[in-house]
């Protein structure tokens, strides 16, 4: 009996311990521990009382400070309920609501320097973010290194990009953010290219799946990254390469005080809970005060991606702007040096002739100064204030509707401070921004309203460029909706239907028409020519004359990183299910339903012995489908 109750007086206290967290989620799911070990701060997270992470440190040091050492821990608020509500129009979904618990630890160095680590637990992830309220004596702090790491277990796997080396590939123009994610390596695997990895960071440990990211970055700090090593799975946040600045000005973080850093993200849970989780925005700003109206998410036909640059003539994009009117289209890209092979008077007049078809032109920049050597144009219109305002202010009496600004120069804080210029300025003229040649989002879409999208990504260009990318794209398009386009817009340019000049699809026209769906962005640009559509049977072209550019809500379904991806989309009167098959074989699926009221179906999948097949079917809360090798499918629902 003594036995006995021994054993359930120690049952109760390990229970009563597990419990003992510092802060805990609303629902009580994720919780953390915080705490000091000889001098020096880390946390640990825990989800239904396991321990997820192992002692991860937290830190800056600063060039006035070092608040990575000798620390105390002087001060703990209580805990603050924090509940936001805001509209997206750009994104996964339309209404979005944040509910976290906030705790704030104050840590103290032997100066008396305090760093204050703001900590936000929802119930999909964990979020920090460091504030410096002041330091006696200055009013500016240069920051020289962030402690900020994420400690995995050994046995965890990882889905990460390499970031690319500064100043290599084509013209110089790396990073870009368009590299190929390794697909479940070990953690602690170094980076292949020796600079680091890029967000969003993908790790799965047990039955929980991990996106680790960054939001809420502005002009007062830089973009970061993971590093290059990370030993026994402890990622640790590095700066930038010192090259990745804008011309002649800084990379590493520069800001008067108060300072505050922006937030470091892991959204945690079931690989449903990653997909729906907004956390990537939930954190950003919120929209500057500006006037948005003239925002107007949409599809855009562009000629460049399958016909290159001999496209880039009035007669081609008159046919484009004819093709994106026939598609109902919102837009018309017009790509690199559209200046010299088009010229601003004519340009004047195709915007005229486009209005009275009701499309909006999109015209290519360069937004490079001297950080690489590409030879496009227009180039340097945007460096300057005055002079891009100027330039902005003539697209507006054009007509014009956005820019695609093109080869940015990484990651630095002063190129950070660029973004933002071109965001604000497009904004004051009535223009939308899409970036290519570019870094993450990071949220900016909810800050900025007009940035419509930006690519980050290996996108569908370089499918067209060698077949290597067109072998690879399964995978690659298989990956992307749990990486680089969870929770920001991508600019992948996706749908090749019919040909790719010198290429060789593996992928079925079916799996190229749901990447349109899996694949979110404010502006869709899609691939297709005129001349490709015109092969496609009329119930697709029907399809694709409503595609949507942005939804009321989305549900993940199914899927695994690499392999498969089953996603659903609302859109006013009906849900949007599309999938992807990386895989050699056929994949047999049972879809749930059940959180749909559905009237009818509509199924377009590949055909047996045409390009598509389409089936109208009753509704049913649970469907049987099979996915052909490489292959896709999109189910609409009407409600």
């Amino acid at each position: 009996m003594r036995n006995v109750f021994f054993s359930l007086l120690m049952i109760f206290s390990v229970g009563l311990y597990a419990q003992n967290y510092d802060l805990e989620s609303p629902d009580k799911t994720i919780a953390i521990k915080v705490y000091l070990e000889h001098g020096q701060a880390y946390y640990k997270v825990f989800k239904n009382g396991e321990q997820l992470l192992e002692a991860s440190s937290l830190g800056l040091v600063l060039k006035e400070a070092n608040l990575t050492e000798g620390l105390i821990l002087s001060k703990v608020s209580a805990v603050k309920a924090v509940k936001e509500q805001y509209q997206l129009l750009n994104g996964k979904r339309e209404h979005n609501v944040y509910q976290a618990n906030e705790k704030i630890f104050t840590f103290t160095n032997k100066q008396q320097v305090a760093l204050e680590v703001v900590f936000r637990l929802s119930n999909d992830g964990v979020a920090f973010q460091y504030h410096i309220p002041q330091i006696q004596g200055f009013k500016t702090v240069a920051v020289l290194q962030e402690s900020s790491s994420f400690n995995f277990f050994n046995d965890a796997k990882a889905w990460l990009q390499p970031m690319s080396v500064a100043k290599t590939g084509w013209e110089k123009t790396n990073p870009s953010y368009e590299e190929y994610y390794q697909k479940e390596i070990p953690v602690a695997t170094p980076s292949t290219l020796g600079t680091g990895w890029v967000y969003p960071a993908l790790f799965k440990y047990k039955k929980y799946w991990f996106s680790v990211t960054e939001a809420g970055l502005d002009t007062n700090y830089c973009a970061t990254r993971l590093s290059h090593l990370s030993p026994q799975g402890n990622y640790s946040v590095t700066f930038p390469d010192e090259r990745e600045k804008f011309t002649g000005k800084n990379v590493y973080p520069i800001s008067s005080l108060p300072l505050t850093t922006p937030w470091r993200i892991i959204s945690l849970g079931s690989l449903k809970n990653l997909v729906e989780s907004s956390l990537g925005t939930d954190l950003a700003k919120p929209a500057v005060k500006k006037n948005f109206d003239f925002v107007k998410p949409g599809v855009a036909s562009w000629s460049w991606v399958l016909l290159k640059d001999d496209s880039t003539v009035y007669h081609v994009q008159k046919q484009f702007i004819d093709y994106a009117s026939a598609m109902k289209w919102a837009y018309c890209l017009i790509d690199a040096d559209w200046d010299r092979k088009i010229g601003y008077d004519k340009i004047a007049e195709l915007a005229a002739y486009a209005k009275t078809k009701d499309v909006g032109l999109i015209l290519w920049y360069n937004s490079a100064g001297d950080w690489n050597t590409v030879k496009y144009s227009p180039k340097d219109k945007l460096l300057n204030r005055e002079v891009r305002r100027a330039e902005f202010s003539r697209l507006q009496q054009m007509g014009i509707k956005g820019v695609k600004v093109d080869f940015f120069g990484g990651d630095g804080q002063s190129m950070i401070k660029y973004y933002f210029d071109i965001f604000a300025d497009a904004a004051d003229y009535g223009l939308s921004v899409n970036c290519h040649g570019a870094t993450l989002p990071r949220g900016w879409q909810r800050t900025w309203p007009n940035l419509m999208t930006m690519e980050s990504i290996k996108g569908m260009e370089f499918i067209t460029f060698e077949q290597v990318n067109a072998n690879e794209e399964p995978y690659h398009a298989t990956t992307i909706p749990f990486t680089r386009n969870l929770f920001d817009p991508m600019d992948f340019t996706p749908m090749s239907l019919y040909k790719i000049p010198n290429i060789k699809r593996v992928t079925t026209s079916a799996f190229e028409l749901a990447t349109t769906v899996v694949f979110q962005s404010g502006i869709q640009h899609l691939a297709e020519t005129p001349k490709g559509m015109a092969q496609m049977p009329s119930y697709v072209i029907d399809f694709l004359k409503s595609l949507p550019a942005t939804f009321i809500d989305t549900k993940f379904i199914d899927g695994y990183p690499g392999k498969f991806v089953v996603m659903a989309r609302k859109v006013k009167d009906k849900w949007l299910i599309a999938g992807l098959n990386a895989g050699d074989d056929d994949l047999l699926k049972t879809i749930d339903l059940s959180f749909i009221k559905g009237k009818n179906m509509r199924l377009i999948t590949d055909g047996s012995t045409s390009l598509f097949e389409e089936k109208q079917l009753k509704f049913s809360k649970f469907y049987d489908i099979k996915i052909k090798p490489k292959g896709g499918f999109i189910l609409e629902i009407k409600l």
